[in-house]
């Protein structure tokens, strides 16, 4: 079973930027936590995380070559304008879960629109960066 956890822009400052919103952990710690599970659960994990949106996309392409079974995704600020990844998504037509650290829902109005909570396996909002364990735990359920 192969998983990608896939990271939009400014998620590489996660740690960093508002700790009252994202908290304290860093990308790399919750990557390090998901590998350990993953590890347990005999299942191949890759990561990336790009404040490109272009990068995302080829990253979403090569998902589909290497023949991933899901995606865990926080596409940050792309939730809210990027119908270019939408359409990467549908293409591929690989399972995803689309995953917030903080609850979209109530912050922002513009933030409570999402381009992708509508085709997502499962949408994890708001649990910090416990959603991106939720999302593998479920992925590796349905995939087993």
């Amino acid at each position: 079973m192969k998983i990608l956890v896939l990271n939009g822009p400014n998620l590489n400052m996660l740690g960093l930027r508002e700790k009252n919103i994202y908290g304290s952990e860093t990308l790399n710690d919750i990557e390090t936590k998901l590998s350990k599970i993953a590890e347990k659960s005999k299942c191949e994990i890759s990561f990336y995380q790009s404040n490109a949106e272009h990068e995302l996309i080829d990253a979403i392409h090569k998902a589909f070559k290497d023949n991933v079974n899901s995606i865990i995704f926080n596409p940050a600020g792309y939730t809210h304008t990027s119908i270019a990844l939408r359409d990467a998504i549908l293409a591929v037509k690989i399972p995803f879960y689309e995953v917030h650290i903080s609850d979209i829902d109530s912050r922002e109005d513009f933030r409570k629109r999402s381009y992708f909570s509508d085709i997502a396996e499962k949408v994890i909002s708001g649990n910090g960066t416990h959603g991106y364990v939720l999302a593998l735990e479920d992925a590796i359920k349905v995939q087993s």
